[in-house]
């Protein structure tokens, strides 16, 4: 779902009840967890996403900015991206048994609604992400979960 907003205000008044509601609650859940993440609105030609925290990507073809964590209202799901890996292991199959209903991708977890999900194991998760994005500075050659 794309959402026409340019502010984070415009995000959350963009969306209809009651999914508003369960994108607020998941946002409350992940900036508890996680204060000092920078909390701002990526909008892409495709998508409009809450991103929380910055990392710096490349590929072979192009280079850009990232959130550590992002939060996107899709049609049917509202899905959190979390760009966090350590061991090999993403932290969405980290996390893919104890979030509760979820469909999870490599980096993507996928719920319906936010009761669907342990919102205290989310913010275990949301933690784990920043410490896991820490580590990544030998990967990055920077603290990911840190503005760039």
């Amino acid at each position: 779902m794309r959402i026409d907003a340019t502010t984070i205000e415009g995000f959350f008044d963009a969306l209809p009840e009651p999914r508003r509601a369960d994108v607020e609650a998941v946002d409350r859940a992940i900036v508890e967890a996680a204060p000092d993440l920078e909390r701002r609105l990526f909008v892409g030609d495709s998508i409009t996403m809450l991103g929380y925290g910055e990392m710096d990507w490349e590929t072979a073809s192009s280079s850009g900015v990232w959130p550590l964590i992002g939060m996107a209202s899709q049609k049917r799901y509202i899905s959190l991206y979390v760009a966090a890996v350590r061991d090999g292991e993403t932290l969405a199959q980290h996390y893919a048994d104890r979030l509760g209903t979820t469909f999870n991708g490599k980096h993507c977890i996928r719920f319906r609604r936010a009761a669907d999900i342990d919102l205290d194991e989310l913010g275990n998760a949301v933690r784990d992400a920043v410490a896991w994005a820490g580590v990544q500075r030998e990967r990055f050659g920077r603290d990911c979960a840190r503005p760039v």
